[in-house]
């Protein structure tokens, strides 16, 4: 899994065909078409980033987080690569962004591109200093993509997107979520990008496709010494990869330059103050923003809220409590809808069966014990993946691993075509420049007793994960994020009770964290990862009306 991300695309109809008569959205997008909505992420699920930060939230991290459309696909943006073209590319706050047309991912099964109708999606490229202490030296592209404000005459300014992850690509993610918007798109030009280590800006490499299928697949729970030994050494050779292809990015990746990467798009794009659209990990960027410059914060919205109290062992806790909690709630919706629904102790006994005896899934690949977790929490970011959940594992139960195969797929970055996103590379290359701690075999075997009370069906998964950053060739920032940001103006905290990825507890600290007066927490009883996009009219309301008109709702607000 990831820290945490987040995108959907457009929920199709399931169709019927072949022996299991009624084949889910993740089916379709395993055999080429398109996928259901996807979950975002804030570190994702395995490992202490987000679909989780642990379990991409995705969303990040981890927005777990994106079905295989976001996970794979990416819009026609030219590349980020800094060239030197007969001198060096200007990254100062006076360069003059080159806006062209560019196509959305396709998000519909006729082949239409997705996005909001009129005028089409324009891309560039923004250059940023590479290191910010040398703002002279050389430069990184950082890849955008927008669509301008419908009412030009009342435009109030950009509003930039970050979706999550972290690892997410906002260039897809944007395109696919923004039917959402079309309210807060008359009047804002909404923006979204690749952050440095991204996607399109230089996105971390570390393996090929072929060595990521069996690093992704093979057991990331030891039960002895010697797969103890394996796994040390699986994490051994991803990390030497990623210096070996990505080292030049890698010292000057992180949550801190890209809040600087953010201030500069802010100042390119003619804006006195930033607004701001976070979802999970997008919220963590968000308060470092925020506390490196409250004077520049303008509307800025929080969603889907990452704990900045937590280290990554409490936030992978805190990660295992949440899948737990939407896994029962899913448990206890299920019989409303289904006659074939799995109890708990079902789905824990399928997974450790798998941990020896792998299930047929597609293309030669077989549904292991790690893709088969990897997929169910990624059905937990929405009630919306629910109905698929069933289906994947009534499926698992006949001998088929096809749905969940392709969900644990989603969860990696995947496409159909076997070829991965930077999403967990970049995930777990930017978890490792903002944390300080390397965790050991030995600390996760002392913290497993805790980690297995607070979810029996995720916690080792969890727990696990947070050996990713035990051979990182580079040294982390902090041990917890500074968000407080005295001074700076009303930040909207939305926080969802029933979030898996960023459990809701983690919002009323964010608030608090972001200082008196600052910090305004909007209490949402709902499902999933993340409010605005649940479609509920009492948070949509809230938010719309802060953002558009810059009403702030009474701190403390609950929408139900």
């Amino acid at each position: 899994m990831s820290r945490e991300i987040r995108a959907d695309a457009k929920q199709r109809d399931p169709s019927r065909t072949g022996a299991a008569a009624r084949r889910t959205g993740a089916q379709r997008t395993a055999a080429g078409q398109p996928a259901a909505k996807q979950p975002t992420a804030g570190r994702p699920a395995t490992g202490y980033a987000g679909g989780v930060r642990g379990v991409p939230g995705v969303r990040t991290g981890a927005w777990l987080a994106a079905v295989l459309l976001i996970g794979g696909a990416a819009v026609g943006c030219g590349s980020s690569d800094d060239e030197d073209h007969g001198g060096r590319p200007d990254a100062s706050a006076q360069q003059e962004l080159d806006w062209s047309s560019c196509p959305a991912p396709d998000t519909s099964e006729d082949g239409a591109d997705g996005g909001p109708p009129g005028e089409p999606w324009e891309c560039a490229t923004l250059h940023a200093p590479l290191d910010y202490a040398r703002p002279e030296g050389k430069t990184i592209g950082i890849a955008l993509i927008r669509a301008r404000a419908t009412d030009q005459d009342r435009r109030i300014g950009s509003l930039i997107y970050n979706f999550g992850g972290p690892g997410g690509s906002g260039i897809t993610a944007l395109p696919a979520f923004a039917e959402n918007y079309q309210d807060l798109r008359e009047r804002y030009d909404l923006v979204s990008f690749d952050p440095r280590g991204v996607g399109r800006s230089n996105g971390v490499r570390c393996l090929d496709d072929r060595d990521l299928d069996a690093y992704h697949a093979a057991d990331a729970t030891p039960d002895n010494a010697r797969e103890s030994t394996a796994l040390d050494a699986r994490i051994r050779t991803y990390a030497a990869g990623c210096k070996k292809h990505s080292g030049t990015v890698l010292p000057h990746i992180g949550t801190v330059n890209a809040a600087r990467d953010l201030d500069l798009m802010r100042r390119v794009l003619g804006d006195s103050k930033l607004h701001y659209f976070g979802v999970s990990y997008g919220t963590e960027l968000g308060g470092v923003y925020a506390h490196l410059y409250p004077d520049r914060v303008g509307r800025a919205l929080f969603d889907a809220v990452v704990d900045p109290d937590q280290d990554p062992l409490r936030g992978a806790i805190g990660q295992a409590r949440g899948f737990q909690r939407a896994l029962q709630s899913y448990l206890r919706d299920c019989p409303a809808e289904r006659d074939d629904c799995p109890t708990e102790g079902e789905i824990t006994a399928f997974l450790k069966r798998l941990d020896n005896d792998p299930l047929p899934g597609k293309g030669g690949r077989s549904l292991t014990q790690s893709l088969a977790s990897g997929g169910i929490a990624q059905a937990l970011y929405s009630k919306d993946f629910w109905e698929y959940l069933t289906q994947g594992l009534s499926d698992a139960e006949a001998g088929d691993g096809q749905v969940l195969l392709a969900l644990g797929d989603a969860m990696n970055g995947r496409s159909e075509d076997g070829h991965y996103s930077s999403l967990q590379s970049s995930l777990t290359a930017i978890t490792c420049a903002d944390f300080t701690q390397r965790y050991t075999p030995a600390d996760i075997r002392a913290a497993l007793p805790t980690f297995r009370k607070a979810s029996p069906v995720f916690g080792d998964y969890l727990a696990w994960g947070l050996l990713q950053c035990a051979h990182w060739p580079t040294h982390g920032t902090w041990q917890t994020p500074d968000v407080s940001a005295r001074g700076a103006a009303p930040i909207l905290v939305v926080g969802n009770t029933g979030d898996p990825a960023t459990p809701y507890e983690g919002a009323r600290r964010m608030a608090r964290a972001l200082g008196r007066g600052v910090g305004v927490e909007l209490t949402y009883h709902g499902e999933g990862h993340g409010a605005y996009d649940s479609g509920d009219p009492c948070v949509k309301r809230a938010v719309d009306a802060y953002l558009l008109a810059g009403k702030v709702p009474r701190d403390g607000t609950v929408c139900r």
